[in-house]
């Protein structure tokens, strides 16, 4: 009963924390054929005794959630269908440069989402303030409370802010930094240094680019109240014209006011800096998803492989480990043409770069067909392993059950569960 207690404890502190998955919620005859296959493992199975070792319940229960694992990683990957290719139902814009141009498909379908290039010539640029450096430990506001104007885009604000006695100029500047961020009026202030002088000056920046035929500034700052202060601050000194971006479009030119806008109603570009030539943009499929599914199958089969390889070292057992490894040196050629390589101990990694070429290219029917019997080949591995996990350990047979005359013994898959250990026998 000790060990009993002692395998389920090993479950619980290892596997008991696990999440339980959409995928785990199964159709009565899904449950039916679980129980049908376990009725059938039990009813060819010889009578045998288990040789006694204290872990072979933790690679029993080890063996059936790894099992586990496997079948959710290939429930996962062909949830929308059977076949993996389903999985590229979505498609995606992309870029020949994305690190000059960036782009989102934001269409409702692929119908009128034809391809074609730009050229950025320049980027769209906001407005910048930059202020005269203050001696930080300088005290050239006098006491008092001061005030200036600040108009952006047809709306005028007041901005007042106070000097206590002997208040630094840093305390000034940190003053209005605070004011002009919290304001939320499309502007954002940061405070520059001069480190060889010890000073600094406020720099003012709109959110927004670019400006309209009639507009030569974004905002302006002004006081007549208090135009000494302003002077001293000098926050009213445009250091950067605001313009526009600049570019072609299948080589007509073009301008916008942002560096971000959408063609035709189909894509979303960002432009991130001017661009060395055209760049090209189209829709490809979307390979992200169809890695990432692949990525956990693989991780699931490194899983119950790892498992193989910790019970043959310590018990000199194979059996589960040349059974996983098989699936992977079968294919290993056609495996490697899709991306996923393995290692001197044949785990299995992918090339998301090699996978991402090979689905877009004239090949990805033979591309599927080899993920397709990947999964297939790993989804019965994991059944087999998850019905009868007694069949990778150390037993001895006792008596093989007569051909042909077996009979259903439908209550004693317990044995094979996994969970259980009676080393009373």
């Amino acid at each position: 009963m000790a060990r009993i207690d002692a395998a389920y404890n090993y479950f619980m502190t290892t596997y008991g924390n696990n999440i339980g998955s959409r995928y785990e919620s199964h159709k009565k005859s899904e449950l039916r054929d679980t129980y049908n296959k376990i009725v059938k493992a039990n009813k060819e199975a010889p009578l045998y005794k288990i040789n006694d070792s204290e872990d072979i319940g933790q690679f029993a229960i080890d063996i059936k959630e790894h099992a586990n694992a496997m079948t959710l990683s290939v429930s996962n990957l062909t949830s929308t269908g059977e076949d993996i290719s389903s999985v590229l139902e979505k498609r995606i814009a992309s870029s020949s440069d994305p690190n000059s141009v960036d782009v989102l498909y934001v269409g409702d379908s692929t119908d009128g989402a034809e391809d074609f290039t730009i050229q950025v010539d320049a980027l769209a640029k906001p407005q910048v303030n930059t202020g005269n450096f203050l001696l930080s430990e300088g005290h050239d506001f006098e006491e008092g409370q001061y005030s200036f104007d600040l108009d952006i885009r047809n709306h005028s604000y007041e901005f007042q802010f106070n000097v206590n006695k002997n208040e630094t100029n840093l305390t000034v500047q940190n003053k209005i930094v605070r004011l002009l961020n919290t304001s939320d009026v499309g502007l954002s202030a940061k405070l520059l240094s001069n480190d060889r002088a010890g000073s600094k000056a406020i720099q003012i920046v709109s959110k927004s680019t670019g400006v309209a035929d009639d507009e030569n500034t974004l905002f302006n700052i002004s006081s007549s109240i208090s135009w000494r202060e302003l002077n001293i601050l000098g926050i009213d000194n445009v250091t950067q014209q605001p313009s526009n971006s600049d570019f072609k479009l299948n080589g007509v030119s073009h301008q916008s006011l942002s560096n971000t806008f959408t063609v035709n109603k189909t894509y979303e570009l960002i432009l991130k800096r001017p661009s060395n030539g055209e760049v090209s943009i189209g829709l490809m499929n979307d390979t992200e998803a169809l890695s990432k599914g692949i990525t956990q199958l693989l991780d699931s089969y490194n899983g119950m492989l790892d498992i193989g390889l910790k019970y043959n070292e310590a018990h000199q057992n194979r059996t589960l480990f040349n059974e996983i490894s098989s699936i992977a040196k079968n294919d290993a050629s056609e495996l490697a043409a899709v991306g996923i390589q393995s290692d001197s101990m044949n785990h299995l990694y992918l090339d998301k770069d090699v996978l991402s070429d090979v689905i877009n290219s004239e090949n990805k029917e033979s591309a599927f067909e080899t993920l397709n019997n990947l999964k297939n080949s790993i989804s019965k591995a994991a059944s087999k392993a998850s019905i009868n996990p007694m069949n990778y350990v150390d037993k001895s047979i006792v008596e093989y059950k007569n051909p042909g005359k077996t009979l259903s013994a439908p209550y004693a898959s317990s044995a094979y569960s996994g969970m259980m250990m009676n080393y009373g026998l």
